[in-house]
């Protein structure tokens, strides 16, 4: 994506990086989209700030606004090629193959699906634990027949790059 600046089109809430938090950006703020994966943007402000746009404020950007897609069956595959649609804001790579994601159970629950996701975060502090965890959510609940997603960030074991995939630590120079 050639980065060009281009003014917002709207007020718009916006997410800080990495401290999560919730902040408006002013019609006509001047912006450059730095990343765009996953249905949200990563963007820069003239100040140098880091941002997240949400896919539903699109519009901010002058795109189409996004809506989360959901395939028309559940199966173990549609979970993991949901968890692959999340991305760090800071890097371009998903949190399936940077390793975050620890472990993803899936069982039966009142004709339905329950699914828990242990994750982890690539450094402790970071502020956008809570956003992650709520993309995670937002796009596993919108399979069908599922009821229930439960998601919880741990820590345990710490995460560290050997946890990325062969691929992922290659595109980012790691190998």
């Amino acid at each position: 994506m050639e980065q060009q600046i281009i003014p917002l089109m709207r007020d718009c809430q916006v997410t800080e990086i990495p401290s999560g938090s919730l902040r408006i950006l002013s019609a006509g703020t001047p912006v450059i989209i730095t990343q765009n994966f996953g249905g949200s943007y990563t963007i820069t402000t003239g100040y140098g700030l880091l941002m997240r746009v949400d896919g539903k404020d699109a519009d901010a950007l002058g795109f189409e606004s996004q809506q989360p897609a959901s395939s028309n069956e559940f199966s173990e595959q549609s979970v993991w090629d949901q968890l692959k649609t999340v991305y760090d804001p800071e890097i371009p790579v998903n949190i399936v193959d940077l390793g975050l994601v620890y472990s993803c159970l899936i069982a039966e629950q009142d004709g339905g699906r329950k699914i828990d996701i242990a994750m982890s975060l690539t450094a402790p502090g970071c502020g956008m634990g809570e956003v992650l965890k709520s993309d995670v959510e937002q796009k596993l609940a919108g399979l069908p027949t599922v009821k229930t997603v439960h998601v919880e960030i741990v820590f345990d074991p710490p995460w560290d790059p050997s946890r990325m995939s062969e691929a992922t630590r290659l595109q980012l120079g790691l190998d």
